[in-house]
């Protein structure tokens, strides 16, 4: 088992150390957070070990998980670096795309592994059909919340946006060739709701629109491509794979056809994967430690997290 320190311990950071006390991949080391105030009291509360400095913790950890605010991801991430301890991140990876940069090569540098904490790429309804999205050429997402006050310090780009972003990266095989996006501050000092075209090189063409103000929850996304619509639900957790194929010649009572202005008769049907149930959370951290010990590469490593700052610092320049 690796053992397992947790940097920051507020409403994440508190999951974290939940999920990592009951993983059979990690041995729960302990803990730090800067508020001694609040760290003593969840100490108490939950009997984790708290550590006195960032030093401590990471000198007495194989893997540290980083749940801190965005501005202080790098400094103690390059601290644990450095330490040669393998670093979870929590999204956005860094502040900036050549404080990324810099952790890239130090992890490569020391040869420790690093792992971004992009979690919809562990949703159930997204790995149920991820392996059925093949060369999207339109893809359509919408990520609304609720306002809550948590978060508010960035951009919603960087808070929501950057979840849809990274998923879509990860299934688009094309460079970015251009982007387009406005956004509006409403009740926050950065832009509370945002829509941003993405343009790939392929052809692939992406519309994204993240709001936290909104009066409902929703996140979703859709993809269009020959022959086929998938659309993930991540906060029902549900999937719809819908696909077409040629009509047969004498179809039944029941099947869907439809046929377009040159005569071509197609079948419609249904391809809904079953959906497991899982915690996406607990599934990002277990996969991390496997990578680490199977010296292999992560699922959303940090030049992903890097990919994905990038194209979400330049949403954030069109404003």
């Amino acid at each position: 088992m690796l053992k397992a320190g947790v940097l920051g311990a507020g409403h994440l950071g508190k999951i974290h150390l939940r999920l990592l006390e009951q993983s059979e991949n990690y041995n729960l080391i302990g803990f730090y957070d800067s508020n001694e105030q609040q760290a003593k009291a969840i100490s108490q509360e939950f009997g984790y070990q708290l550590f006195n400095s960032v030093e401590d913790l990471i000198n007495a950890v194989d893997m540290v998980d980083i749940v801190t605010p965005t501005f202080a991801h790098f400094e103690v991430a390059k601290q644990a670096i450095l330490a040669g301890k393998h670093v979870f991140i929590e999204k956005p990876i860094t502040n900036t795309v050549e404080e990324a940069e810099t952790l890239i090569a130090l992890a490569k540098a020391q040869n420790v592994k690093g792992q971004v904490g992009h979690v919809e790429r562990f949703n159930p309804a997204y790995t149920a059909v991820a392996s059925k999205i093949d060369n999207p050429m339109f893809i359509e997402a919408h990520r609304l919340a609720e306002f809550n006050p948590r978060g508010t310090d960035v951009p919603v780009v960087l808070d929501l946006m950057i979840h849809d972003i990274d998923a879509i990266l990860s299934v688009v095989n094309s460079e970015v060739k251009n982007i387009s996006a406005s956004g509006v501050s409403v009740i926050s000092e950065t832009p509370d709701i945002a829509n941003a075209r993405i343009e790939f090189k392929n052809g692939c063409v992406a519309n994204l629109t993240a709001s936290r103000i909104s009066l409902k929850n929703m996140r979703k996304l859709r993809f269009f491509q020959r022959d086929a619509y998938i659309s993930i639900n991540f906060f029902e957790k549900k999937c719809e794979v819908v696909k077409m194929k040629d009509a047969p010649e004498k179809p039944g009572d029941f099947d869907m056809i439809l046929q377009n202005a040159e005569g071509i008769k197609k079948q419609i049907y249904f391809d809904n994967p079953n959906v497991p149930s899982n915690n996406a959370i607990l599934d990002e951290l277990d996969t991390f430690a496997k990578a680490i010990q199977n010296n292999t590469t992560p699922i959303v490593s940090l030049e992903h997290g890097k990919k994905a700052l990038e194209v979400a610092l330049k949403v954030i320049e069109c404003f």
